[in-house]
């Protein structure tokens, strides 16, 4: 004998406040996850330039041993016509003014040659001042350590010269009003001899774009987030919305600053 037909049950649908509250359960996980992932891409891109400036300070350090201990010099220019040649100490730049043609090519901190893709920061997005240039975001402390052509002292320091390492800045977050710049100043004129004395002290500020931070490499490798921004200088004007200085003096920036020295004492103004 056949037993009694069995039908399946209808499936039970989800009903509009049941969908509603699914829908909102995922929204709050989303709100909650998604800053958490940006601020974790944040961090891995801080940890990419972090990897950057080390490599310039090595090559730095490099650079010096093959050259009597100096640091590279921050720039300077040759022309030999129909060439003209700018030197820099992260790109050389050659213009044939014959051939109408520009060649852009690893600069003076690289003598063994590079993947010039080393010179961006993954978190700055604007153009490179110099026509050409494919990369950009980092500047080079050209008020104490580069110089260059055109400053007041032009031959760059020795490394021995530096008497704290670990406190003396030589590469970072480039940036100013304008987009990025690749002459680091220090807020202040020099008030030694051993600096620059160069106007317009803002355009060689630091960008303060890592989660408020900026990121720096000293003289003696080493390489860090940095949290304190500072404004005043020796002109009074203000740099631009994230931007700044690493310290309220020169201190940082000069490669002979101790405590107690009158370069790390300059008075604030009111």
């Amino acid at each position: 004998m056949n037993g009694p037909r069995r039908y399946p049950r209808p499936r039970r649908a989800f009903t509009i406040i049941e969908l509603m509250v699914v829908i909102g359960v995922i929204a709050l996980l989303a709100s909650i996850l998604l800053p958490a992932l940006a601020r974790a891409r944040r961090q891995a891109a801080s940890a990419a330039c972090l990897s950057n400036l080390r490599q310039f300070v090595f090559a730095a350090q490099t650079y010096s041993q093959l050259n009597r201990d100096r640091y590279p010099i921050a720039q300077y220019a040759v022309i030999q016509l129909p060439r003209m040649i700018q030197y820099k100490w992260d790109f050389t730049t050659v213009v044939d003014t014959a051939a109408m043609t520009r060649t852009v090519k690893p600069g003076l901190l690289w003598t063994g040659g590079t993947d010039l893709e080393v010179h961006q920061c993954p978190l700055f997005k604007g153009d490179s001042q110099a026509p050409g240039e494919p990369y950009t975001g980092y500047n080079y402390n050209t008020s104490y350590i580069g110089h260059g052509q055109g400053e007041a002292i032009v031959a760059p320091i020795t490394v021995t010269q530096v008497r704290r390492p670990a406190d003396c800045a030589l590469f970072g977050d480039g940036e100013f009003a304008d987009g990025a710049n690749k002459y680091m100043r220090s807020p202040y004129k020099d008030v030694r001899g051993g600096g620059d004395d160069l106007d317009n002290r803002t355009a060689g500020t630091q960008g303060f774009r890592h989660l408020g931070r900026t990121n720096v490499a000293f003289c003696d490798g080493h390489a860090a987030a940095w949290g304190q921004r500072h404004t005043f200088n020796s002109e009074g004007r203000e740099p631009a919305p994230g931007t700044g200085f690493l310290s309220p003096d020169n201190r940082l920036y000069d490669p002979l600053a101790r405590p107690g020295h009158p370069v790390a004492a300059v008075a604030q103004p009111k």
